[in-house]
């Protein structure tokens, strides 16, 4: 079960942590701790199939679908601390959660925070990238299930 139960109260909660903050540096510093606290990935999913293109750091995202509830779980990690602090805010906003809701609210916390501002060119890459790459799984997983067949 998700922390909140909509992705615009964990918006919400995003916004409201970085309101805690007015400086850039704690901000960045904020990030950083959400990073180390990220539950480390299994190093057997640390493999190229799993890498997000597009990353300056090499980040591995993995989705699988519950089959009980329909909703996906992600799992991702990287080399570099404050995207591993990125990765820990996008999964706050879409970890457990079905494909339809990820698909329906893109991340526009992320700009109403000012994230980009105090993120260099190619992290701000790197977080398109990831966001991109969780909008694909969600897409595959949405397809998948409505292309199966009902169980009778």
């Amino acid at each position: 079960m998700p922390a909140t139960a909509t992705i615009a109260e964990a918006a919400e909660q995003i916004a409201a942590d970085f309101a805690l903050f007015d400086e850039y540096r704690d901000k960045i510093e904020y990030i950083l701790d959400r990073g180390r606290a990220l539950p480390p990935m299994p190093e057997e999913l640390k493999v190229d199939a799993h890498l997000v293109p597009g990353c300056q750091s090499r980040v591995w995202l993995v989705a699988r679908r519950d089959p009980a509830t329909g909703r996906i779980r992600f799992q991702a990690d990287s080399d570099a601390y404050i995207v591993k602090g990125l990765i820990a805010l996008l999964l706050q906003l879409y970890d457990d959660r079905l494909p339809e809701e990820i698909l329906a609210n893109p991340p526009k916390v992320l700009d109403e925070i000012g994230l980009t501002l105090f993120l260099t060119p190619g992290r701000s890459n790197g977080l398109a990238s990831m966001i991109a790459k969780i909008q694909a799984h969600a897409r595959a997983l949405a397809e998948s299930s409505a292309a199966a067949p009902a169980a009778a």
